[in-house]
């Protein structure tokens, strides 16, 4: 019996074999996050196809059946209805919509990036005594920083964790839109700037994994790769010991160094980082003199900071923080850098303007940017 569970599953994701190409670690991966969904696509396949193969074999059955040099087929031309016809029509596929809805239902809630994991696979619970591993995740230009709070570490362009261990992921980004995607690992979540996502995934077996961007962000998206390790608890002390001898110190400056766009960078471990890096990134005030996005959210949930508050429009200006130095990020869209855009809203009298303030978030309340325990600007006034 399982050797034709086996043989059923193969079989009906052989269509997806001939339109995968070679590399099918989406239909073979190592995390069990990655196994539940590759059994979704498995089942809504074969799902569909219960359909779709009987309707194609039988409209080649009706066109042979009923060719025109077939004399002996029923010829009917007043024929017009048949109700037990009709119920089979129409009762296949509705029931196979329900199927597919109930599948949806169940796996968008079990499958939700921001769920905490219960399980280490399908046949193992995790362990009460199991310590999740944090790990913070910046989108650069165009390059992937990691940072370890736990362990007071961080990577660029590598990352490991070790296996069957919870992993929770804490993504954002430094400019653009970026998407973060370890096909072996789980399903592709944004990584936004100004705003957190989450993951948690786990990974059941070791090896070196790839890890990419699955969404367009500029000249060096190409190369916007990392590697992801899933080590034995060993090899990730012995991963951990290795990044504390051979890496350097991350403060503001290596970050601000780190963060202008460049292409194809190579491994780099630092021994350490600051402790508040990623929390500024996240709000977007890594750069000195910018205003976080959580101190104007509080500004914002005070009433606003009336008149004297003008003189927070630069501290709010974040995507031309490159154009004094003449370094453009090309991004899929203009960023606010200055520099002219191709298209109608330059022309005299738009309204449109590329130098945004950054005050369009205001009166809007956004989760996951920033823990709001910063104290407010001195420019705070609630008397408007």
């Amino acid at each position: 019996m399982p050797k034709l569970v086996k043989f059923s599953r193969l079989l009906s994701v052989l269509p997806l074999l001939l339109l995968a190409g070679c590399n099918m670690v989406v239909m073979a991966p190592s995390g069990d996050i990655a196994v539940q969904q590759r059994d979704l696509i498995v089942v809504s396949t074969v799902l569909m196809l219960l359909i779709i193969v009987p309707v194609i074999f039988l409209t080649l059955l009706f066109a042979w059946r009923y060719r025109r040099s077939n004399t002996a087929a029923t010829y009917d031309p007043e024929w017009h209805h048949s109700t037990r016809l009709e119920i089979v029509i129409w009762a296949a596929p509705l029931a196979i919509i329900i199927a597919l809805g109930a599948v949806t239902w169940i796996s968008t809630h079990k499958l939700d990036p921001y769920r905490p994991l219960d399980r280490l696979d399908a046949e193992r619970a995790i362990p009460a005594d199991t310590k999740p591993l944090t790990v913070e995740v910046v989108a650069l230009d165009w390059k992937w920083l990691f940072f370890y709070p736990e362990l007071g570490i961080a990577s660029v362009n590598e990352m490991a964790a070790p296996v069957d261990t919870p992993i929770n992921f804490k993504i954002t980004a430094s400019s653009v839109m970026n998407s973060f995607y370890i096909p072996a690992l789980a399903g592709q979540i944004y990584a936004m700037p100004g705003m957190e996502t989450k993951l948690h995934a786990v990974i059941n077996r070791e090896g070196e994994y790839e890890g990419f961007s699955a969404n367009y962000s500029g000249a060096g998206f190409s190369h916007m790769r990392f590697k992801f390790h899933g080590l034995s608890k060993e090899g990730f002390d012995g991963w951990v010991g290795q990044v504390k001898q051979q890496g350097t110190m991350l403060n503001r400056d290596a970050y601000l160094k780190l963060e202008k766009p460049s292409e194809k960078e190579p491994v780099r471990y630092y021994a350490g980082a600051d402790a508040d890096l990623y929390n500024a990134i996240l709000n977007m005030c890594a750069t000195p003199g910018k205003m976080c996005m959580n101190e104007m959210m509080h500004i914002d949930m005070m009433g606003g900071g009336g008149k004297e508050s003008a003189e927070n429009r630069e501290k709010l200006q974040y995507d031309n923080r490159h154009a004094g130095e003449g370094i453009v990020a090309p991004a899929a869209t203009v960023p606010a850098t200055g520099a002219p855009a191709r298209s109608e809203p330059d022309r005299p009298g738009s309204s449109m303007q590329h130098d945004m303030p950054g005050m369009q978030h205001q009166g809007h309340s956004m989760p996951g940017m920033g823990n709001g325990a910063d104290p407010a600007p001195a420019q705070l006034n609630t008397n408007n």
